[in-house]
């Protein structure tokens, strides 16, 4: 779901900018965009209702990343016992005009697999990326 639409909270909005601040210090050509999903019923039926989406979008494409745009999901799942809210993970995908480039998830196998993929710098920064926002999601948690 949109980022812009999961700040529900002061929490929750201090993390979905923190994420943000993090990747534009790692990468400052970047701009965000909070809103990456169109508000449409086709794309609305896609949407997983339990993630935060931000777009990141590059100023041309970038040979580094292979791509233009990065869209971010971090995922969630609610334990049905303990009523707590978990970061699970992170999935990521590189997108240009041609389409889907690559995608990297941590809730798989922590693989990057695609047409053509990142710069081994670049891999290594998104993994440690993808850490820093499940740790800042989770922390506080027991």
């Amino acid at each position: 779901m949109n980022a812009a639409e999961q700040a529900k909270n002061l929490e929750l909005t201090s993390k979905i900018a923190a994420v943000v601040n993090l990747f534009k210090s790692e990468f400052p050509d970047v701009r965000s965009d909070l809103k990456p999903w169109t508000n449409d019923p086709d794309t609305r039926s896609l949407v997983d209702p339990d993630s935060i989406d931000i777009g990141f979008h590059f100023p041309g494409r970038s040979r580094a990343f292979q791509s233009r745009s990065i869209l971010l999901q971090i995922r969630f799942y609610e334990d049905p016992v303990s009523g707590e809210t978990r970061a699970i993970g992170v999935e990521a995908a590189g997108y240009d005009h041609q389409g889907q480039q690559w995608r990297f998830s941590t809730v798989e196998n922590w693989r990057f697999v695609g047409a053509s993929e990142p710069a081994i710098e670049v891999k290594e920064k998104l993994k440690y990326f993808c850490r820093e926002i499940v740790e800042l999601f989770n922390r506080g948690l027991a």
